[in-house]
C-alpha cells in the first residue's frame, strides 16, 4: 500500500498469537486488515517458523508449539493481508503507521490499530555478559526453531522462569548436551508463591511444568539457589562462576545461555504517546488499558504480552477480543460474523489461571537486575553501572537525564536492552519507586532505518518541496 491510498479498516503490528487471533477476527468479519511482522513468516516468538522449521520431529518442540500452525492457517485463510519482513518504526495519534519492507518505507493509515508487539527477554546484566559465547536463551531458541541448530561444545543455561525449563527440554530432545542448569530462583520466592498454589494446581501449567522439570533434572545437573553469577574469559567465554549453597563454583563453558523471564515490548507504544504504568508484580512497564484493551489514544488497542506477560493462549484470546472490539467500532453490523464475546472472555480467564503463582515464583532476584561497578548496562554505548550511578550523583534524576549525560539508551536498540535496568538502578540510587523515576522518552524511528528509505517517502518529498517553495 502506498501513502495516500484508502486506509485499512484495521492495521495490526505483530504476527504472534495476539496479532494472528486479532487478524482472524477482523478479516473474517470482512474488514480490510493489514498484519505486519518483522519475521519473514507469521508466528511470533512462541510459534516462530512454525510453517517453515526444518525440525519435523514434533516431539522436539512439543505440542504447544505445533498448535500454532492452526492459528497461522486460520489467519492466512481469513483474507488478511499478511506482510513479513516489515519493520514498523513509527505510530502517531492519528493512527498513521510508518513501516519498512522490501527496501522501502511507507506511511499507512488505519481506522483502528492493534499493537501485538509481544515480549522481549528481560535484561540479565552480569559481569561478562558481553563476551562472545554469552547469549540469551531466546536467541538460541530462535536458532533451534528457524534453522534446527543446537550449540556445539559445553553449554550452560542460567536464570529463572518457565521458558528456561521448556528450552532446556527442547535442546535435550534435539540432541544437545547441557553441562548444567543454574537456577537463580530465590528461595524466598517459593514462600511468596504458596498462597497461589490452589489456583495454579487446577491450571494447565501445573502438570506441564512439573513434567518439564522432571525431564530436565533426569539428564542435567540442576544447581538451585544460584547467586553472584558471572561469565569469565579473555576474548570469549571460557568459564561460568557462581555461588550456591555448596559454596563458590566454576564450570568450564563454551556457551552460556541467560534467561530471567520476558517483559512487554513497549517501545512502539511509548513512542506513540500511549500512557504506561509500572507493574510491581512483573517488575516492568505496561500500558494503561480499559477492559476492552483500548489505550489512552482513541482507536489504538494493545493485546497479548505487550499488555503484561500471560503466555500464548492468553495472548491469542486477548487478540481475538481486540479484534472483536475493532469490528464493533468499525462495522457493528458485522458482529454476527464473529465469535461470542463471553466465550472469548472465558477462554482468556482459563488461560490466565495460575499466572499469579508464576509471577511470584519466577520474579528475578534483585542482584540479577541491579548490576554494580564495571558491569555493562547499556551494551550499545558501553555504559557501566558505575558510570550510571555517578551520573545520578551529579543530577541525573531519571533515564532521560542519564541519556543526556552518557548516551545511555541512544543506540540501535533504543533502550530495549537497558531500559528496565536503568530505571531500577536510578530508583535504587534515589530511594524512590520506579514509577517516580520513569522510562526513556521514546521517539520515532523506534527501529533503525536507512536515510535512503526516509528520504524516498512521499511525506518527506512533500515536506522538502514545501521548504523549497518557501
Amino acid at each position: 500500500m502506498s501513502a495516500g491510498a484508502n486506509p485499512y479498516d484495521v492495521a495490526i503490528v505483530g504476527a504472534g498469537p495476539a496479532g494472528l487471533g486479532a487478524a482472524a477476527i477482523t478479516a473474517g468479519a470482512g474488514l480490510t486488515t493489514l498484519l505486519l511482522d518483522e519475521n519473514p513468516t507469521p508466528g511470533g516468538q512462541i510459534y516462530r517458523a512454525v510453517t517453515t522449521t526444518p525440525l519435523k520431529e514434533r516431539s522436539i518442540l512439543g505440542g504447544d508449539y505445533w498448535a500454532g500452525a492452526a492459528l497461522v492457517a486460520e489467519a492466512q485463510a481469513s483474507g488478511a493481508e499478511i506482510v513479513g519482513g516489515a519493520t514498523v518504526w513509527s505510530l502517531d495519534a492519528s493512527r498513521e503507521l510508518a513501516a519498512s519492507w522490501a527496501g522501502t518505507s511507507r506511511f499507512i493509515k488505519a481506522r483502528r490499530v492493534i499493537l501485538a508487539t509481544g515480549a522481549l527477554e528481560r535484561p540479565f546484566p552480569i559481569p561478562g555478559w558481553t563476551l562472545p559465547g554469552v547469549m540469551t536463551a531466546g536467541a538460541l531458541q530462535t536458532l533451534l526453531k528457524s534453522s534446527g541448530l543446537v550449540p556445539d561444545g559445553r553449554l550452560v543455561l542460567a536464570g529463572t522462569g518457565p521458558l528456561l525449563w521448556l528450552f532446556a527440554a527442547q535442546l535435550l530432545r534435539a540432541g544437545a548436551r547441557i553441562e548444567a542448569l543454574l537456577d537463580t530462583t530465590p528461595w524466598a520466592n517459593y514462600l511468596r508463591a504458596l498462597p497461589h498454589v490452589p489456583a495454579f494446581a487446577i491450571s494447565r501449567y501445573a502438570a506441564q511444568g512439573l513434567a518439564l522439570r522432571r525431564e530436565v533434572a533426569r539428564q542435567v545437573e540442576v544447581v538451585s539457589g544460584v547467586t553472584r553469577l558471572r561469565a569469565e574469559g579473555q576474548g570469549g567465554l571460557a568459564s561460568v562462576a557462581f555461588a550456591a549453597r555448596s559454596g563458590e563454583r566454576r564450570l568450564m563453558a563454551d556457551v552460556l545461555a541467560l534467561h530471567q523471564g520476558v517483559v512487554p515490548n513497549v517501545n512502539l507504544a511509548m513512542a506513540a504517546g500511549i500512557a504506561h504504568r509500572w507493574q510491581p508484580a512483573q517488575l516492568c512497564w505496561v500500558p494503561v488499558l480499559d477492559a476492552a484493551g483500548n489505550t489512552s489514544i482513541d482507536g489504538i488497542a494493545i493485546a497479548g504480552d505487550g499488555t503484561g506477560i500471560g503466555g500464548a493462549l492468553a495472548a491469542e484470546a486477548q487478540g481475538r477480543l481486540a479484534g472483536l472490539a475493532a469490528v464493533a467500532a468499525v462495522a457493528p453490523e458485522r458482529l454476527a460474523r464473529v465469535p461470542d464475546r463471553q466465550l472469548l472472555a472465558q477462554a482468556l480467564a482459563r488461560a490466565e489461571r495460575g499466572r499469579a503463582l508464576l509471577d511470584q515464583l519466577f520474579a528475578p532476584p534483585r542482584w540479577s537486575r541491579l548490576p554494580e561497578g564495571d558491569t555493562i548496562v547499556c551494551r550499545c554505548e558501553e555504559v557501566t553501572a558505575g558510570q550510571l550511578l555517578e551520573a545520578v550523583g551529579i543530577g541525573a534524576m531519571g533515564p532521560n537525564q542519564a541519556k543526556a549525560f552518557l548516551r545511555c539508551g541512544m543506540g540501535p536498540c533504543q533502550g530495549r536492552l537497558c531500559g528496565l535496568t536503568v530505571t531500577e538502578l536510578i530508583s535504587k540510587a534515589r530511594g524512590v519507586a520506579p514509577a517516580e523515576v520513569g522510562y526513556f522518552r521514546l521517539r520515532p524511528p523506534v527501529k533503525p532505518i536507512t536515510l535512503a528509505e526516509l528520504a524516498a517517502m512521499a511525506h518527506t518529498q512533500r515536506a522538502v518541496a514545501a521548504v523549497v517553495r518557501e
